[in-house]
């Protein structure tokens, strides 16, 4: 009796120590997930709700209203700086049900929401596709460093569509992983409409060879362009204004390789020589990333995307810094065992692409102003680079690990012929 009293008061007094992996994982939480709720909430309810000068959401909406309303839907004034409707009318057709909202302010804080909601989803979706239950550290730790970003910030202040296009990029490398292939091409039809920038990722079932997805991700778009013309008013300006306005190269809010030419006159043989650089380097880390194709599926599919998307916002007439969270899925590859992302290099791309820091001060106003706009110029550049360089390094090293072990089997074949030779000269 007195030894069960002693046992009862040992136990109120003294705890078990917790398995080490245990330790980790509930010290993670503690830390990572007060992070995560307190800087979505702030995101949500402070610079969400107060919104910024850039408004994408009341131009989609007008646009969306002007539909319902059958009123012509690409009537905006294209030499002004102010954000416009560049969406086509399939793209229109497919947003058309924000026009049934009669009020922008009742249907902007909803459209934050949704967006919201999407990005959490995907940060999710990318943990469980990466080996991670969304108990680990890991989810709330990416969270609150998605949300961190000037990408989810602004997608977010801004009021507009990345972070359902972010959802719809993972649902896309899932089905593409999970060999759901009618699915995959209906998803990154739906995508491209929406935004042509996905266009690219097409080269993820050419290089798989899956016909139906290709197919799928081509006639998505097109057929649902082809249904949106008769009901779209106006339709004929998509052609007429808007589509000329897009092969303009603007000189404000512009981080592509094309707008920072523009912005700082650079010569055209310079841009020239730049833009071929690193369309190569594009083209050398796809075709390198592609011996994963079969070996491991997922490096390849999110690694290939993060340099395409790269490409795309370094390389076309247009890129925006916001853009930029389209590389989640590439940053999630960094707790595989191989990896361009456990490289320094593709962080400082990464990092330069995402930061959320302001870089305007009274001491240089010029140089804070376009540090702003170009920082992720240079990180989309060096992203790429990084991601070539690693392919090409991982690529000659094995080729070095085939040349090392080729001398040790050279001496001992050349001692078995001799010894085949003198065995044929014995008696």
């Amino acid at each position: 009796m007195t030894s069960t009293r002693w046992q009862r008061l040992d136990a109120a007094w003294t705890s078990p120590a917790a398995p080490g992996g245990q330790r980790a994982t509930r010290a993670g939480n503690a830390i990572a997930w007060p992070l995560a709720v307190l800087l979505i909430l702030h995101r949500l309810l402070v610079l969400a709700r107060t919104g910024s000068i850039t408004d994408d959401f009341t131009t989609v909406w007008s646009a969306t209203r002007r539909f319902i309303e059958r009123v012509p839907v690409y009537n905006e004034v294209y030499h002004h700086v102010n954000p416009h409707y560049l969406y086509n009318p399939g793209a229109t057709l497919l947003l058309s049900p924000l026009g049934l909202i009669p009020s922008v302010d009742a249907a902007r804080p909803w459209f934050i929401l949704l967006n919201a909601l999407a990005i959490i989803a995907a940060i999710a979706w990318l943990a469980r596709l990466s080996g991670y239950s969304l108990s680990h550290p890991l989810f709330p730790a990416a969270l609150a460093l998605a949300f961190a970003t000037e990408a989810v910030t602004n997608t977010l202040v801004f009021s507009n569509i990345n972070g359902m296009l972010l959802l719809t990029l993972v649902a896309f490398l899932a089905c593409m992983r999970s060999r759901r292939e009618l699915v995959a091409g209906v998803v990154i039809g739906l995508a491209i409409v929406v935004k042509p920038m996905f266009l690219p990722l097409l080269v993820l079932p050419l290089m798989k060879l899956r016909w139906v997805t290709l197919a799928a991700g081509v006639a998505v778009p097109v057929l649902l362009n082809v249904a949106a013309w008769p009901l779209t008013p106006g339709a004929s300006d998509y052609l007429d204004k808007l589509v000329p306005y897009l092969g303009i190269t603007r000189d404000y809010a512009n981080s592509s390789l094309a707008g920072f030419a523009v912005y700082f006159g650079m010569p055209g043989w310079l841009h020239a020589v730049l833009f071929v650089l690193f369309a190569v380097a594009v083209a050398v880390a796809v075709l390198g990333l592609a011996r994963w194709r079969h070996s491991d599926e997922w490096l390849w599919l999110t690694a290939t995307t993060g340099v395409l998307i790269a490409g795309v916002c370094l390389l076309s007439s247009l890129g925006q810094a916001y853009y930029s969270m389209m590389l989640f899925p590439a940053l999630f590859t960094v707790v595989h065992r191989v990896s361009p992302m456990h490289t320094w290099t593709a962080w400082l791309g990464a990092a330069l692409c995402l930061s959320p820091l302001d870089w305007t001060s009274p001491h240089w106003p010029a140089l804070g102003g376009w540090l702003n706009t170009f920082l992720p110029t240079a990180g989309w550049a060096v992203f790429i680079v990084a991601v070539a360089a690693w392919v090409v390094s991982v690529q000659t090293s094995t080729q070095m690990k085939g040349v090392r072990n080729e001398p040790a089997e050279q001496p001992r074949l050349r001692k078995l012929d001799r010894g085949a030779v003198a065995g044929e000269t014995q008696p």
